[in-house]
């Protein structure tokens, strides 16, 4: 039986926090300080821990992988990534910070049954992932298994995730929508404040420019909102990008599904309860699409 595309989309939802918490724990950044990396901003410390399971690979292959992040910012935290810490020492250095961060969030959680119940059926999700086509899915699908439960649980939020952005960068591109203009689209239907996209370091001219030619579609009005035909387009990608997301709930029957929904709830909430997560990220996670 097929899960509903409103299942898809709030099974990321629920994993997303579990994902992040790599790129904002104070461990995370304690550990990648260890190996060298500047840790005044988040962003060396993301490039790093994020490409790592794709081996030393230069800025050209990560900005085409991670699509939205401006080439400039890449090219600064990518470039030198290397010869900081080998992709070894980082996938170490990851896995010690996501063991320490979850350890404190979830507390008594950890070892539990019903967090075992959890990292299982998140596990099976993920192994049933088609990585073809699928680079960083793929990447971080090759890593051997931890053994702990909570860091099972991760790695399969990792895996799922990556899956599901590799499809939206395809999704983005079905519908000739660009890296620059990911961000201003999302941000012309309030997925967020354009402040909170800003962050991935575009300039102000790219920036005007992706107005410019969004506007030139048809799909952004003279003051930044989408038009209708904005919105309908947006809205047809994140619906294909759910679409493209759905084959790895198939391994689990929607009782099972809903049964991991259910187990993810109280960790989710030691998460995001904790505030380490920001209020508002390019995701736009919380925005609703009249397609569910």
């Amino acid at each position: 039986m097929k899960h509903s595309l409103s299942t898809v989309r709030q099974m990321w939802q629920l994993l997303e926090p579990v994902h992040a918490t790599l790129y904002y724990a104070p461990e995370a950044f304690e550990e990648a300080a260890a190996l060298g990396y500047a840790t005044d901003e988040r962003w060396p410390s993301y490039f790093a821990y994020r490409a790592a399971p794709l081996g030393p690979v230069g800025p050209r292959l990560v900005n085409a992988l991670f699509y939205s992040l401006s080439p400039q910012m890449v090219e600064r935290c990518t470039a030198p990534a290397w010869r900081t810490a080998a992709p070894e020492r980082v996938l170490k250095a990851r896995e010690v910070a996501v063991n320490r961060a979850l350890g404190k969030l979830l507390g008594e959680r950890i070892g539990s049954p019903e967090l075992r119940e959890a990292a299982d059926l998140a596990r099976r999700a993920a192994e049933a992932a088609d990585t073809a086509g699928r680079p960083l899915a793929a990447a971080n699908a090759a890593l051997p298994w931890p053994d702990e439960p909570h860091l099972v649980l991760w790695q399969a939020a990792t895996v799922l995730r990556e899956h599901r952005g590799d499809g939206h960068v395809a999704a983005l591109q079905a519908h000739g929508i660009g890296p620059v203009e990911s961000l201003v689209s999302h941000a012309a239907v309030g997925a967020a404040p354009e402040e909170v996209f800003r962050s991935r370091q575009w300039t102000d001219g790219e920036w005007a420019a992706a107005r410019e030619r969004l506007a030139a579609r048809g799909l952004l009005r003279p003051d930044g909102g989408a038009t209708d035909e904005g919105l309908r387009v947006r809205t047809e990608v994140e619906k294909l990008t759910d679409e493209l997301a759905a084959a790895p709930w198939e391994a689990l029957t929607p009782g099972e599904t809903a049964r991991l929904a259910e187990l993810l709830v109280p960790p989710v909430l030691d998460i995001v309860g904790a505030g380490l997560l920001p209020s508002q990220s390019t995701l736009g996670i919380g925005l609703k699409y009249d397609y569910q």
